[in-house]
């Protein structure tokens, strides 16, 4: 949620700003504004919409020259989107400027406290507080009133600043939202995430929790709550640059659904080794795999999802008992943790504000923790006792695709390597698995070569009100991401049920017409899942099915099909997602919907 970029140095700063936010796009946002010292003062433009708005008004940048500066994209929470409530804020003298990603939470105390010493507010955000709080405490020294801001405020907060007293410096603060640092030859950055700096550096620093960072145009100085100064190693990201680009696909979103054949092969091919499962990274002992009595999938979204699916995985396959939760909903249950248990936290960015209070509920309790996440230096890959890393790259669309299919593989491979550590499987029974697994991306690339038929069925329900979703098992699991993929991306309204709870209330929503996809998987629920699909379309519902090759009795019940390659049972879900994420694309690209950034939405959510 929202972006935060920073610049000084040789360059001039607002188009070097420009371009950074429209690379963080994919956040979400729904007004931006940059703020850049001129030489005199600091000038300020802001637009409510999308960043072209605010391009078309500075000419690109070229009317607000300066080499120092902050830019935002804001996502809004307190106060409406508008040009006021748009960051960067101001103090009352306009000597400082401030753009801040997450919530102040106690913001209306210390609102009361500067109104009662004569400050004049003239937004309803949360972030004006801060940059009042920091002329009231701004003695001479940046640093101190920072800190003592830092003492004063409660929330969570990525925050880039400028002095006009200081114009040779500009500031970078971050306690629970994401904030990195990059070290350029021109000049250097702060940014909230890694794709508006890799244009101008590959060199880059992770901000901890209470850390502050000072930037010139030549240095970067890191600072602790304490005002300690701190030495930091920097990280070189070799991410492809093409991969944050579109590579000539229309969309984002279809250029990282067919990026999934790869990234499965990247997520795959170094956890394979002489015919084993080796997770380098994991780090953990076999005795410690045997000891757990219990897991905790924890994650929000797609990633949830993925969670579910793991569930009938780990318990099928390895036999250890799974209870999969919210992240949201974790923490504030009480939930009851013992030891030998592990919790796995899910999370694409690793920043998930959720997911990472649910990490440390955990950890606060002494219970071990794992991470799957993508981004190498995030909080929870930090934080947690053991991670692995899924390796999907950089996604830029907010609905995930290949950052899902990479979780899923993940998921797996900790399922095979914690069932034959544990007995459960044999050396054969391994030996299969992970024939089939190693034959999925051939088998994802044929489903997206047929995407022309997916097409030209999803053309015909632009216009649906409602779509259902069902399945049984590991289908219910990959029913809900299906759902999921099309409201996000679509506004359709849609709902995913487990096929059996249908005429427990939700087949009085079936009428004429109304369009269910139905996934039929798993053999040995084939009959029972026909059997709901005869009750839908006896109700008049037009029934679209996803099942294995080879299931010729669907034909007599569902009204279109789509047939995915033979796998083993438990790794289905990555061939049907392939489908339904086709399914929804071509429906929102028909409606004319914004598909990598659909309103209200933002990839990386960094608030509760």
């Amino acid at each position: 949620m929202c972006g935060i970029v920073g610049y000084i140095g040789e360059s001039q700063a607002a188009p070097i700003l420009l371009d950074g936010l429209s690379k963080l796009e994919y956040r979400g946002y729904d007004s931006a504004g940059i703020a850049v010292y001129d030489g005199d003062n600091i000038k300020v433009q802001k637009a409510i919409g999308r960043l072209k708005v605010l391009s078309e008004l500075t000419h690109d940048g070229a009317t607000m020259p300066g080499v120092s500066g902050i830019g935002h994209t804001r996502w809004a929470t307190h106060g409406a989107p508008s040009n006021i409530n748009a960051h960067p804020h101001f103090n009352q003298e306009e000597t400082i400027a401030v753009v801040h990603n997450g919530i102040i939470e106690n913001y209306l105390k210390l609102k009361k406290y500067l109104e009662n010493k004569n400050y004049h507010f003239v937004s309803d955000t949360d972030t004006e507080v801060v940059a009042h709080l920091l002329d009231y405490y701004y003695k001479g020294d940046p640093i101190e009133a920072i800190i003592k801001v830092m003492h004063r405020v409660e929330g969570s907060y990525g925050l880039g600043i400028i002095f006009k007293a200081h114009p040779e410096q500009i500031y970078a603060v971050r306690k629970d939202s994401p904030l990195i640092v990059g070290h350029g030859k021109d000049g250097n950055l702060i940014a909230s995430d890694v794709p508006a700096v890799l244009k101008y550096t590959r060199n880059v620093y992770f901000i901890q929790n209470e850390e502050i960072a000072v930037l010139s145009g030549e240095d970067i100085f890191f600072y602790n709550v304490d005002g300690e100064g701190i030495t930091k190693e920097s990280t070189t990201i070799d991410w492809d640059m093409n991969a944050a680009e579109k590579g000539g696909y229309e969309h984002f979103m279809l250029k990282e659904m067919y990026e999934q054949p790869q990234t499965v092969r990247d997520t795959l091919s170094p956890r394979i080794k002489d015919g084993a499962v080796y997770i380098e990274e994991l780090g953990m002992t076999d005795e410690e795999i045997r000891r757990i009595r219990k897991i905790h999938m924890v994650a929000c979204g797609s990633a949830y999802h993925t969670g579910v699916t793991a569930k009938y995985v780990f318990e099928g396959m390895a036999r250890i008992p799974v209870e999969v939760d919210l992240a949201s909903e974790f923490r504030y249950r009480n939930p009851i943790l013992q030891e030998d248990e592990l919790v796995i936290i899910i999370s694409q960015s690793g920043e998930t504000a959720d997911s990472l209070a649910a990490l440390r509920e955990a950890k606060g309790r002494g219970i071990q923790t794992l991470g799957i996440v993508n981004v190498v230096g995030s909080s929870i890959a930090r934080e947690a006792d053991k991670v692995m890393y899924t390796w999907a790259g950089p996604e830029i669309a907010v609905a995930t695709t290949k950052a899902y299919s990479a979780q899923l593989i993940a998921e797996y491979l900790l399922a095979i390597q914690f069932a034959k550590v544990r007995g459960e499987i044999t050396e054969a029974e391994m030996a299969s698995y992970l024939k089939d697994l190693q034959k999925l991306p051939e088998q994802i690339e044929m489903l997206l070569s047929n995407k022309e038929k997916i097409q030209h069925f999803a053309n015909r329900y632009i216009s649906a009100k409602d779509v259902f979703f069902v399945g049984r098992g590991l289908d219910y699991a990959i029913s809900m991401e299906g759902s999921l993929k099309l409201k996000e991306i679509s506004y359709i309204h849609s709902e995913a049920y487990a096929a059996g709870e249908l005429k427990h209330g939700t087949i009085s929503l079936i009428e004429e017409g109304t369009l269910v996809a139905a996934v039929l998987t798993q053999e040995e629920l084939y009959k029972k899942t026909i059997s709901n699909i005869v009750e839908l379309t006896s109700r008049g519902a037009f029934v679209l099915a996803v099942t294995n090759t080879g299931n010729l009795e669907i034909k007599k019940a569902a009204d279109y099909v789509i047939y995915i390659p033979q796998t083993n049972r438990w790794f289905t879900n990555s061939l049907a997602i392939i489908p339904l994420q086709l399914f929804s694309y071509y429906v929102s690209v028909g409606k004319g919907c914004d598909v990598d950034k659909p309103r209200n939405l933002a990839k990386s959510v960094t608030v509760e």
